[in-house]
């Protein structure tokens, strides 16, 4: 049973690796080579992939960080793809989109992006195959690779016991060598490695007298692939033989490299450990200098107190100046006469003078307020802060390698948390509370109003959309505005909205009948947002606003054709605004007018008779021209649908009409009627004086007879 699971989990895990393999290898179902140019060098995937794990990788050779490459892609059959794309990344530039050349393969060009930091660096295809409908992802990982090399050129072979020596590292790609800053040990010649203004600098310290030959070995961060396609991290050891000389003093090294120079030590002094020699005198106290000669600035004072088991001596270290390893030896004086040398750093107590706060496409503020879900950048100057182990409590710290770190200056670079509680975020140093905190604030961005809607009768509408002016043919009863808080932090953070609406009211010859100005509205996003526990509701607007509220006439009290001109604005930006304009319409007017019908025709039914009176028949009898008439009408007057108070150039009514009314002659036929007519009105309705041309029916008091008459009028406005 055992040896039956344990080959049972042997053919389950070989299954799972094929399947893992042949998902990788995927991309190759698809393209029988996929070549990549850089400058007029090729690598094709034919016979030169590299597999590393279970993956297959393409390799290629670049010189250049930002290398500009062509991608070509040959297909095993052209039938098995529809549709072919290269997915973004931020591992690239697309220059050239994919194009299909002649029938034949895929082309694009492409910029890459930091090729030497940049890790698990990939092309990404999103392919529709013919036999599908959907897009599937398929990825082609790549190996880029250089050249690096590395040198140093000393002045002088010579090298003493205890003095460190500062070389440069002549290399060609100074970001591609990894570098831990650590001491070797064990050496004869230890060594380290450091970074300074982007050139790389190789530390030495001799351990051992005599000719020593130093090995820095070397690794890189982007490989080298040789003829064997084997993938080299390592470096050709940097080796220089020097002349090691032993100091005319002996050197007594501590264990304790860096020194806080502080009221404490400075009086009760650091306990450390020094190597013995037999001219160590114990319960002496040594002046410690940074000269040979007599007079030299006092760095230290050194008591010595007992000798211990492993050959070293048990002192108290009193610091009275400050001194950097770099500045030179420091002598241990008995009186004014040097007997051995030491070296270590005596430095500041980490003091923080300023502390400056960058957002995202900003400069650098001490204003310290920082926002939920953004990354900004810190910086702190002071004394001493190289020695400082800095932490802003409850965010993400995101600080890299390469950003700046010495004892005068620390760069950090942190995430404030989405969902962050706190206030303040407190910056320890070693688990001491520093008393510098940065603010945690609330976005205030001022969003468009999609999240603000309007009822002035039958439904809300969203006021970013509303178009203006609205013209509304039904009665308002109230003008309601309404909000959507979860509309505000749906997408992004923006925080309270602060608005203001200005009111103003006028009747339909334009004059003022009311204004208002609402203030102080504060609209605070829904529960649906992450930072809604730590929004103050206190002074949101919880209920809608009814116009009515603050009008001293309402709305259902205003008159036809009334304007309601609203404002809408964010306080925090003027940009950011909504003009609403409601005119109350009417569709018709109904009122009494007089007009002075002139020159009417007329036409009557007259009945024809016979001698004895009886009547045989009718005819129309077409009157001559009227004088000046009068009539007095009941009209009904329209208004064009979409445009403000202006009628439509015609009336219909019914009233009485004196006929001849200012006709004096004695000849003159006079007579009142009852006449139903229709004007039309050619002349603009502003016009003083306008000529309605008439036209109706109507009946004659005194004749006892229905007529239809024409004709134009006079009608005087003022």
């Amino acid at each position: 049973m055992g040896r039956f699971a344990y080959w049972f989990a042997g053919l389950i895990l070989a299954v799972n690796t094929f399947t893992i393999t042949a998902q990788e290898d995927a991309i190759f179902n698809y393209f029988r080579e996929i070549v990549v140019r850089v400058d007029t060098t090729s690598f094709s995937s034919a016979g030169n992939l590299i597999r590393i794990g279970n993956l297959d990788y393409l390799p290629f050779r670049y010189q250049r960080d930002d290398e500009v490459c062509e991608l070509l892609l040959y297909p095993q059959q052209l039938q098995k793809i529809k549709s072919i794309r290269l997915v973004g990344s931020a591992d690239y530039n697309l220059m050239d989109s994919l194009l299909y050349v002649n029938n034949s393969y895929y082309r694009c060009r492409l910029q890459m992006r930091n090729l030497t930091q940049s890790q698990l660096q990939q092309f990404t295809f999103g392919i529709i195959s013919t036999s599908d409908t959907t897009e599937s992802y398929y990825t082609l990982h790549i190996l880029p690779y250089t050249l690096t090399s590395a040198l140093i050129y000393p002045e002088s072979d010579e090298l003493f016991i205890g003095e460190e020596k500062v070389l440069e590292l002549v290399t060609n790609n100074p970001r591609n060598i990894r570098i831990t800053g650590q001491w070797t040990t064990g050496e004869d010649i230890d060594y380290r490695i450091t970074e300074s203004q982007g050139s790389l600098r190789v530390h030495l310290l001799p351990r051992m007298p005599g000719q020593r030959t130093v090995r820095i070995k070397l690794q890189t961060i982007r490989p080298f692939v040789d003829e064997n396609r084997k993938v080299i991290y390592d470096l050709p050891p940097v080796e220089y033989k020097f002349n090691v000389k032993a100091s005319r003093l002996a050197f007594l090294s501590i264990d304790k490299k860096e020194i806080t120079l502080d009221e404490k030590n400075r009086s009760e002094g650091v306990e450390i450990q020094m190597d013995d020699n037999r001219s160590l005198v114990m319960n002496k106290t040594y002046r410690v200098e940074d000269q040979e000669k007599p007079g030299g600035r006092l760095v230290a004072e050194i008591f010595t107190r007992n000798s211990l088991a492993n050959n070293r001596v048990l002192c108290i270290l009193r610091p009275y100046n400050y001194h950097r390893i770099t500045d030179g030896y420091l002598y241990i004086k008995d009186g004014d006469d040097p007997r051995f040398i030491t070296n270590l750093n005596i430095t500041p107590k980490t003091t923080i003078t300023r502390v400056s706060v960058m957002h995202e496409g900003g400069d650098w503020t001490q204003d310290l307020g920082v926002y939920p879900g953004e990354t900004v950048n810190v910086k702190i100057e002071g004394e001493g802060l190289h020695k400082a182990r800095f932490v802003f409590e409850d965010v993400t710290d995101l600080t890299s390698d390469t950003l700046i770190r010495n004892e005068n200056l620390a760069l950090m670079k942190i995430k404030i948390p989405v969902t962050i509680e706190k206030r303040r975020i407190t910056l320890f140093n070693q688990n001491e509370n520093t008393g510098i905190a940065l603010t945690v604030k609330e976005y205030q961005i001022p969003r468009q109003l999609d999240y603000m809607f309007i009822n002035y009768g039958d439904i809300d509408r969203n006021v970013a959309t509303l178009k203006s002016p609205v013209i509304y043919p039904e009665g308002v009863r109230d003008v309601v505005f309404s909000f959507v808080p979860r509309r505000i932090d749906e997408d992004q953070l923006y925080g309270k909205q602060y608005l203001k609406i200005d009111i103003r009211v006028t009747n339909i010859k334009g004059q003022l009948v009311d204004m208002k100005t609402i203030d102080n509205i504060v609209v605070c996003p829904g529960e649906n947002s992450p930072r809604f526990p730590f929004y103050g509701t206190k002074d949101c607007v919880k209920k809608d606003i009814s116009l009515n509220s603050y009008l001293s006439k309402k709305t259902y009290e205003l008159d036809d054709w009334a304007r309601i001109e609203m404002n809408i604005q964010n306080k925090n930006d003027n940009e950011i605004s909504k003009r609403i304009d409601l005119v109350l319409q009417k569709r018709y007017k109904f009122d009494l007018d007089v007009s002075f019908p002139g020159g009417l025709i007329t036409v009557k039914r007259e009945a024809i008779k016979d001698t004895s009176g009886r009547v045989l028949d009718h005819k129309l009898k077409y009157g001559g021209l009227y004088g000046i008439s009068m009539a007095v009408l009941a009209q009904f007057s329209f208004y064009e649908p979409d445009k403000v108070a202006k009628l439509k150039p015609f009336r219909i009514g019914a009233g009485f009409i004196a006929m001849n009314a200012f006709n004096f002659s004695e000849t003159a036929k006079r007579d009142v009627g009852f006449v139903v007519l229709g004007s039309i009105y050619p002349t603009k309705s502003t016009a003083k004086i306008q000529i309605p041309l008439h036209f109706g029916a109507g009946y004659m008091m005194k004749d006892q007879q229905f007529f239809f008459l024409l004709g134009p009028g006079f009608q005087f406005n003022w």
